[in-house]
Order: C-alpha cells, then sequence, then structure tokens
C-alpha cells in the first residue's frame, strides 16, 4: 500500500511538473507575443509621426509653390497693365498730334 501511494504521489508530481513546464511556455510565448506587439505598436507611432513630419514639410513646400506662382502672376499682370497704359498713352498722343 505504501508502495502504491508513493508511485502514485510521483506520477502526480510529474504530472503537476509537466503540467508546470507547459504553463511556462505558453506564459513565455504571451509574453514575447505581447513583446513583439508592443514592439510594432512603437515602430507604427514612429512611422506616424514621420509621416506626419514630412506632410508639413510637403504643405510647406506647396504653400511656397503657391505664393511664388501667385507673386509672379500678380507681375505679369502689373506689367501687362503698364503696357496697356503706355499704348493707351501712345494713341491719345497719337490722336493729339493729328488733331494739330
Amino acid at each position: 500500500m505504501k508502495l502504491t501511494l508513493l508511485v502514485l504521489l510521483t506520477l502526480t508530481t510529474a504530472v503537476f511538473v509537466g503540467c508546470d513546464k507547459e504553463k511556462a511556455a505558453i506564459e513565455a510565448t504571451k509574453d514575447a507575443t505581447q513583446k513583439d506587439l508592443n514592439q510594432r505598436k512603437v515602430d507604427v507611432d514612429a512611422a506616424a509621426k514621420d509621416a506626419k513630419k514630412q506632410t508639413d514639410v510637403n504643405a510647406a513646400i506647396d504653400k511656397a509653390k503657391i505664393e511664388a506662382a501667385k507673386e509672379s502672376a500678380q507681375a505679369q499682370l502689373d506689367a501687362d497693365k503698364k503696357k496697356v497704359d503706355a499704348e493707351a498713352k501712345a494713341e491719345k498722343a497719337k490722336v493729339d498730334a493729328q488733331k494739330k
């Protein structure tokens, strides 16, 4: 009877030790997976931050291009206005010269 009890106790201990090893392995796998997921989260956050910075840079470049195009168009319009004024003045002078 003592022998049977000893064998039973030994088998029970072996089962529990085996279960503890399985549980430890499961816990280690869970921890590694969570660590990997946390790192991926950090990587996604960093990528988003970089993308936002690049978007800001691109927006600043686009704004500068728009401003340059506006200034160029305004300069051309100012030149056209002066040309029209000069042509009108020349036409008026021509009319005045013909009257005399």
